[in-house]
């Protein structure tokens, strides 16, 4: 049984970098990263950053992919990292900011906001008692803002 603890715990932006290498069986029939692979490891590596907050992947699950903006194409051969950051926090909810970005090629193919709840072992939300660190770092900012925005806050 899950005993939520009295304390809450202050995180700040922290980077979670998940890299991959993009291989023929990724591809889609255009030769190019099919957006179904893509939205598997970008759901996944958002998931890493929020467990890692909150210490326990069995206590957190997806609820929303609030949309994945694709700018430009990745390919066979390409080494991808997906850098995912906590942009927002309600009481039960993380949402998470996450970007691809091509280490073979100067690109950033992808970007998108994920929320994921925090739940107890019977799969009812619990508070995950986590809160944001101050920041005056603009590029910190502009995601929290625009994380708020897309959340209607």
């Amino acid at each position: 049984m899950f005993y939520p603890t009295l304390y809450k715990y202050l995180i700040n932006m922290k980077s979670y970098p998940v890299y991959r290498l993009v291989k023929s069986a990724d591809l889609n029939h255009h030769g190019t990263l099919f957006a179904g692979r893509t939205a598997e490891w970008f759901v996944e590596s958002a998931f890493v950053a929020a467990s890692c907050e909150i210490g326990n992947p069995e206590y957190i699950v997806c609820v929303n992919i609030h949309g994945m903006q694709f700018k430009s194409s990745v390919g066979k051969g390409d080494v991808i990292c997906f850098t995912s950051r906590i942009a927002h926090l309600g009481t039960t909810s993380i949402t998470v900011f996450t970007e691809i970005h091509s280490e073979t090629r100067d690109i950033y193919p992808v970007k998108g906001f994920l929320t994921f709840v925090s739940v107890d072992l019977d799969g009812k939300k619990r508070p995950h008692n986590l809160v944001l660190d101050e920041t005056d770092d603009e590029e910190e900012l502009n995601i929290r803002e625009e994380a708020k925005k897309l959340l209607g806050k």
